[in-house]
């Protein structure tokens, strides 16, 4: 539940640029997680650090996409998310008692071995890979909508933001035009479907290394007594 909830946003993001455009959905995704701050405020007295982290960024880099015109800031997002909760997991070997995972999961599981620290490493690698995934994406789009502006320098900002290709007259243009606008629509994808994947994948993982190492529950006693 608390999975679907973090990914909230992306999904009211996807649902916006399938109606109205990358524009209007990073105005959706700066609104949404700016209600998760509140209401988690609201509500606990208190905000997660990484939601935090996650608002932070996503205002900066949405900001300067709404203010900019300009898309590449926020298709950087997810990577620059992930690599900053790659560089706070890793810290955390080195800086306090305890693994940001075991801080995180400690209190709720206990295991036979200290494997907390190698579970937090698993967290560091797969977040730094999970942000280079999303980044092959994002350069993959930008290079091909450099090269639309290549092949046709009078196109207009209102162009690129919504990609009609039925506006462009030339058909190695129109062809271009299609390229980077499924280009644009593979990165969406990804962002929803590809990343919500990869990271139920490693959560699956993650439950088999642990059950190797689970301390088991110890028995309830039995309270009833024998009758003469």
């Amino acid at each position: 539940m608390k999975l679907l909830y973090e990914f909230l946003p992306i999904a009211l993001f996807f649902v916006a640029y399938k109606f109205y455009g990358i524009y209007t959905a990073t105005a959706v995704a700066i609104s949404v997680i700016i209600v998760q701050v509140a209401w988690s405020w609201f509500k606990h007295k208190k905000v997660e650090k990484m939601l935090l982290t996650s608002m932070v960024i996503i205002l900066v880099l949405g900001g300067l996409t709404l203010w900019l015109r300009d898309k590449s800031f926020i298709m950087l997002k997810p990577s620059i998310i992930n690599w900053a909760f790659a560089l706070v997991f890793l810290g955390s070997q080195f800086i306090g008692e305890k693994p940001l995972i075991e801080r995180m999961m400690g209190s709720q599981i206990s295991l036979t071995e200290n494997k907390w620290p190698s579970l937090n490493v698993a967290w560091v690698i797969f977040f730094i890979f999970s942000g280079f995934a999303n980044l092959f994406f994002a350069l993959n789009y930008q290079s091909s909508e450099a090269e639309l502006k290549m092949a046709y320098p009078q196109i207009t900002v209102e162009q690129i933001e919504k990609l009609d290709c039925s506006t462009f007259g030339e058909q190695n243009i129109v062809s271009l035009c299609n390229v980077t606008k499924e280009k644009e629509e593979l990165w969406v994808n990804f962002k929803l479907f590809g990343l919500l994947s990869l990271t139920v994948l490693f959560v699956i993982l993650q439950g088999f290394f642990l059950t190797k190492y689970i301390v088991p529950e110890p028995e309830e006693p039995d309270t009833k007594t024998e009758k003469d």
